[in-house]
């Protein structure tokens, strides 16, 4: 099958999450997301899997959820350069394949390649838990580390793999009022997903495809937490 081919932006928004609680703000701090993670609960991941384009076994990968330590907190993302072979252009969190020397674990993966792509030293990290695997269209299946940032120096962009890192707020994303569906026919299939598009001083950040369906998982997970207050 080939890639799909159409501009997410102009895929017509069929739904909007206007009725869903947003999460607390104050259960966004530090120390309430530690809690959260050190005693889960119980709780289902609203996106698991999307349709498959692309034959062939699936690659494990991972990808660090960047909850990066501010007075309001933010989740680290790039843009990735246009000319990679797959997600090109697209915005996403730092990660990529499983390799040799992660030794299988992709908590070692996804900090090894946010050192890599924007520069986010290991001492900076302090990883959290993990959201259930998540699999993309194109074949890859990737766990998405959450992990609370502290940066010592500024993000330093690998210019071979990121356009561009920047930063939103964390509150934004856990308030569903900002996700949108979309829905569009491809190859005879009808494919589904979430955006999450922010504005800043360089413009639009449309946030969507896999990005956005683990901010989703992440959004219920911590809804389910914040319940038990």
């Amino acid at each position: 099958m080939k890639t799909p081919v159409f501009d997410p932006r102009q895929v017509p928004v069929v739904a909007r999450d206007d009725a869903l609680p947003r999460v607390p703000v104050e259960a966004l701090q530090p120390h309430a997301l530690r809690q959260w993670f050190a005693q889960p609960p119980l709780w289902t991941p609203e996106i698991r899997a999307e349709p498959r384009w692309v034959d062939g076994p699936p690659k494990a990968a991972a990808v660090l959820v960047p909850l990066v330590w501010r007075e309001r907190p933010t989740v680290l993302l790039t843009q990735r350069t246009a000319h990679l072979p797959t997600h090109a252009g697209q915005v996403a969190f730092p990660g990529g394949k499983v390799d040799d020397h992660d030794a299988g674990d992709p908590v070692r993966c996804a900090l090894r390649e946010a050192a890599e792509e924007v520069g986010v030293a290991p001492e900076w990290v302090e990883p959290l838990g993990t959201l259930p695997v998540y699999a993309t269209g194109s074949g890859f299946e990737i766990t998405p580390v959450v992990a609370l940032v502290a940066p010592a120096g500024p993000w330093r962009p690998n210019p071979h793999e990121v356009a561009e890192a920047f930063e939103v707020p964390l509150d934004f994303l856990m308030d569903p009022r900002h996700h949108r569906h979309h829905e569009v026919v491809w190859q005879g299939v009808r494919r589904r997903w979430l955006s999450m598009p922010y504005a800043d001083a360089a413009g639009e950040r449309f946030i969507w495809g896999a990005t956005a369906g683990m901010l989703r998982n992440l959004y219920r997970f911590l809804l389910a937490a914040t319940a038990r207050l």
